[in-house]
């Protein structure tokens, strides 16, 4: 994991980079924010180590400006220590708070926090779950349990689509397009009504049990939590 050190005072940023360094991380150092923008043009960080105070700018400025862009954490640091320096901190997107002077123990340790939080964060953004399914947004494979679904790609899509809009009626007309008809070409309805009978089979629903599938008649369809 790369993380990035935006901090002018030469001493405490080599001693932040050995320290992190011998932790297995790839670290780079920063004097100032022209430096570490040229660097995020080029390449985004797992995590930033921005000072408040830089000889050319405001890094808390700078934080604001990067959270709007980018999801990478970061985590201010800086020698004033009030509460509302802290509470400044985290209206401007910064994730987390240190204050100068501070143990390189206690920066290693909100380090491994907030990566962990973050990674948690990017897996949770790449699934969607309901009861005891989930799908698997970046591998596009459906699970129930522990156990994977035998899915074709026209189920999965419908899968997804159900999963994103939880508890509301989807009309016929809105997963035909979705799913089928988003080029242009034309798709019987009956070929929607095939489709999820084969998902609701290959869900794993026993015959009379409930089904997250309901039926809104002469309407569409509506997935919903059980």
């Amino acid at each position: 994991m790369t993380i990035y050190i935006a901090e002018d005072d030469l001493g405490l940023a080599r001693g932040m980079k050995f320290t992190l360094e011998k932790e297995g991380y790839q670290a780079e150092t920063f004097p100032s924010l022209r430096l570490l923008t040229e660097a995020i043009q080029t390449e985004l960080p797992d995590l930033l180590l921005l000072d408040w105070n830089l000889p050319d700018g405001d890094g808390l400025t700078l934080c604001r400006e990067l959270k709007e862009s980018f999801d990478f954490p970061i985590l201010m640091i800086t020698a004033r220590d009030l509460e509302i320096d802290q509470v400044m901190c985290l209206e401007e997107g910064a994730d987390d708070y240190i204050a100068k002077p501070f143990s390189l123990a206690v920066l290693k340790a909100r380090i491994t926090a907030l990566l962990r939080r973050s990674s948690r964060e990017r897996e949770a953004e790449m699934t969607l779950s309901s009861g005891a399914f989930l799908l698997d947004l970046k591998k596009m494979k459906a699970y129930r349990g522990k156990a994977e679904l035998d899915l074709s790609p026209t189920e999965l899509k419908l899968l997804r689509y159900f999963l994103e809009n939880k508890n509301q009626v989807l009309l016929k007309e809105q997963i035909l397009t979705r799913i089928w008809d988003e080029s242009g070409s034309f798709v019987e309805e009956n070929t929607l009504s095939v489709n999820i009978r084969r998902l609701r089979k290959k869900l794993g629903e026993a015959p009379g049990s409930p089904s997250p599938i309901k039926t809104i008649h002469g309407m569409g369809y509506l997935w919903e939590e059980l």
